[in-house]
Parts: structure tokens; C-alpha cells; sequence
């Protein structure tokens, strides 16, 4: 608990900016607050902060630290508020949104179960293709397949995934098989397209993410649609494991380009606030985790 202590001290000397604000704010003597400082920096090893009479401020390190302490202690108090609201009961309206595809196939299927262990939950699921407000159109948790690029939402992973270029065994047999990405221009690449303009196909190469606009003569803004163009072989789709897996565990399907796989594209549940998170959004989040985190969920559609 010492520990815990001098690094709560820390983050509130260093947010406050004083010793004096700290010790009042702790209802303490500065001098308690400048002991647990020295303790916690002679503890380290190092010196996390400059002080003198007038001002303090942070070295590179007590900086460096400062943002894992923020970290540490914000865990700390959302593992504390999971134990005491253990006995409590979800309740109340919940707004869902998720893809299309996915939430037809991975979410809609579990609400059922997630509303029989939670009978005082409404929920609400909407699927669409587009980036949600999360704020501006009242969504509590949206599920998104992708990197993670806003740092005012908080994200929590669900499950691996990523998106790999895809066709049948039929259409690799009349055309063959691209052995680079340049080879993807002089095949019939199936796009998704949306609100008239074409997503790009993402890829890693040579140490760097590239995303090229590939062409065909089948573009489609439905998923699905392209999925089932791709198995009755009509061209090459880039499409989420999470969609084509069984397919290419029957042979319906074939990879390629592998070696080129970009990273990213991971499944997470995403909301607009961490502290005092209600119990409903909590609940749905950890249900969701659980379920997608079991061996046979997936069987080898995300590895």
C-alpha cells in the first residue's frame, strides 16, 4: 500500500504542480508529501521531479513515469468500482452499433443470452458500415474493426482479426495466383465501395503500410455481396477473417498474398467514457470478451 501511496502522491504533486496543493488536497503536512517523494524516488533510483521554494517540475523520466502512474492508478480505481458493483444489477437502456456483416453474424446472435443473464437491460442494435457519433447520436458502445486512431474514445479489444485477399479455387485456376502486389493490377479485384468512393486495400511492405486502389468490374457498398461474388468465383476479394474463415477452412476460399498482410483491424468495443462507466456498458462489454474469447468461438477463422 506504500507504494500505491507515494505513486498517488506523485501524480497529484506533479498534476497540482505544488507540495502544498497536494497536502491539502491529501489533508496532510507538505512535509509527509515530500517524504514520500524521496522514498519513491530513492526507492527508483531516479529522480522523477525538480523541486525548489518556488516551483517544481518534471525531469524526462518523472514524465516518462508520470503517464504509466496515470495508468496505473485509473486501473486500480476501475478494478475497485468492478468489485463493489459486482452485487448490483445492470439495468437501464443500452444502444448498440456495429457493422453490418459483423454484428449480423457475431453480435446480433449473443444478445439474446447477454439479456437473459441481464432482465433489466433494453437493448438497442444498430448496424451500419459508417463511423458512428458515439456522443451525438446517444450510442453506449459501438463495435469497430479497425486501428484505433481516436484518443478521446477508450477502446477495449474484443479478439484478433485481420483482413487477408481472398478467391476461389476456380478463379485462381483460370487466372493464377498474384505472387506480389504489382501482379494485382491484371486481376479482377472485387471493391467495396461507399457513398462513391472506393476503399483501398491495405497492405505491409517493406517495413510500411501501402494502400492501393486495386480495379475490377463488380464494386459493391455490401460486404456480403462481395463474399459471395468471391466464392462463385468472379475475382479477388480483401475481406476480415472473421467473415471468410470457414470458407477458407472448407477450401471454399483460398488465401493469397499473405506475406503482405498488414496489421491492425482488430475487433473492439468502443465508448466515450471510462470513469463511472454504467454497469449496463460494462456488463455487455465483458460479455461480448468472453464469449468471443472462448477456443471454439472463432474454431481457426482469426489465427
Amino acid at each position: 500500500m506504500d507504494q500505491f501511496k507515494q505513486l498517488s502522491t506523485f501524480a497529484e504533486v506533479a498534476t497540482r504542480g505544488s507540495l502544498s496543493s497536494a497536502a491539502r488536497a491529501e489533508g496532510v503536512a507538505p512535509a509527509m508529501i515530500g517524504r514520500r517523494l524521496d522514498a519513491l524516488e530513492e526507492r527508483l533510483g531516479v529522480k522523477l521531479l525538480q523541486r525548489t521554494t518556488r516551483k517544481i517540475a518534471l525531469t524526462n523520466e518523472g514524465t516518462a513515469f508520470l503517464e504509466d502512474c496515470q495508468r496505473i492508478l485509473a486501473e486500480l480505481e476501475e478494478a475497485e468500482t468492478a468489485v463493489s458493483e459486482r452485487s448490483a444489477r445492470a439495468s437501464g437502456q443500452l444502444t448498440v452499433s456495429a457493422p453490418a456483416g459483423f454484428g449480423r453474424q457475431h453480435v446480433a446472435p449473443l444478445v439474446p443470452s447477454f439479456l437473459t443473464e441481464h432482465r433489466d437491460v433494453k437493448l438497442t442494435l444498430s448496424l451500419n458500415d459508417r463511423v458512428v457519433d458515439l456522443i451525438g447520436e446517444g450510442i453506449d458502445v459501438a463495435i469497430r474493426i479497425a486501428s484505433l486512431t481516436d484518443s478521446n474514445l477508450i477502446g477495449v479489444k474484443l479478439a484478433d482479426n485481420k483482413r487477408v485477399v481472398v478467391a476461389s479455387p476456380s478463379y485462381l485456376k483460370r487466372h493464377g495466383v498474384p505472387a506480389s502486389l504489382d501482379e494485382l493490377s491484371h486481376h479482377n479485384c472485387l471493391a467495396f465501395s461507399s457513398d462513391g468512393s472506393q476503399r483501398g486495400w491495405t497492405f505491409r511492405q517493406n517495413g510500411k503500410n501501402v494502400t492501393l486502389k486495386v480495379e475490377g468490374n463488380m464494386v459493391c457498398n455490401d460486404g456480403e455481396v462481395l463474399h459471395d461474388w468471391a466464392i462463385s468465383g468472379k475475382g479477388l476479394a480483401w475481406r476480415s477473417m472473421w467473415e471468410v474463415g470457414s470458407e477458407i477452412e472448407s477450401g471454399k476460399l483460398v488465401t493469397v498474398l499473405d506475406e503482405f498482410t498488414a496489421p491492425g483491424n482488430d475487433i473492439y468495443a468502443i465508448f466515450a467514457q471510462r470513469r463511472h462507466l454504467p454497469l449496463r456498458i460494462r456488463a455487455f462489454v465483458d460479455f461480448l470478451r468472453h464469449a468471443y474469447s472462448k477456443p471454439n468461438y472463432w474454431g481457426n477463422s482469426l489465427s
